[in-house]
């Protein structure tokens, strides 16, 4: 457990040493707070309710943020390793490929909660540029950014592998953001296909509709286990992958 700690509290570390993690920060809040600007300021005046600039925010500005966030956050975690040559003792040190594989994880999981964190404070600035008018239900904004830490540990576990299966940086970073992108227009499936067999399959499995729901302070068990097993079937595969290369170095 200790040799966990350690692997994990230098994964977070490692994030805070160079300008990365800043500069992805920086641009993250950027874009979510003129989202913000823009949303709360267009649909006020229109005489939207608290819920529909939840979604708005949550369903809209939101993806653009997440998808141009995690490809960068995720693409180091072992394409970094291999590049500088510490996976070979990092593989030969007396721990577990599974507790490599989650410290990683939850190491930039950490960082990518930390980057949403500034966003509350949106709300209580919202309730004072609608003069008291916007009521904040505390229920629905707990399950919206459940929703966005649940599809966030998802979108990160597949980050994670495709870093795991190359040591270019640009390479990990590309095909992250293009299996993610993927997923994310394949939400789009229950709404735009001609074929209502393919739209009753998919409907379960959208992470746009899921993160409406979310939006609205629903919480479905079903997208709940969906998004954990799949991030663990995602580090299974990542921690095989990694235990294979074990093997043979």
């Amino acid at each position: 457990m200790n040799r966990f700690f350690a692997l994990w509290k230098r994964e977070v570390a490692s994030y805070f040493v160079s300008p990365v993690a800043y500069i992805l920060a920086t641009m993250f809040l950027v874009v979510m707070g003129v989202g913000f600007w823009f949303i709360a300021n267009v649909r006020l005046m229109s005489g939207a309710t608290f819920y529909e600039l939840l979604r708005a925010l949550f369903g809209g500005i939101g993806w653009v943020a997440v998808l141009m966030v995690i490809p960068v956050l995720s693409m180091r975690s072992f394409a970094e390793e291999k590049r500088s040559g510490t996976l070979e003792m990092l593989l030969t040190a007396p721990v577990r490929g599974g507790a490599v594989v989650l410290s990683k994880f939850l190491g930039i999981f950490v960082v990518y909660v930390m980057m949403w964190l500034p966003t509350l404070l949106y709300f209580p600035m919202l309730q004072h540029i609608s003069g008291g008018s916007v009521e904040i239900d505390v229920g629905a904004l707990a399950a919206a950014y459940l929703g966005v830490f649940l599809l966030g540990g998802f979108f990160l576990s597949i980050g994670l592998l495709c870093s795991a299966l190359t040591e270019n940086l640009i390479i990990a970073s590309i095909s992250s953001f293009a299996v993610i992108t993927l997923i994310f227009l394949a939400g789009f499936l229950p709404e735009v296909s001609p074929v209502p067999a393919l739209r009753r399959f998919t409907e379960p499995l959208s992470p746009i509709l899921h993160m409406l729901e979310f939006g609205r302070g629903v919480i479905d068990t079903r997208a709940v286990v969906l998004y954990v097993s799949s991030t663990l079937l995602m580090l299974t595969v990542t921690t095989r992958l990694l235990e294979s290369r074990r093997w043979r170095a």
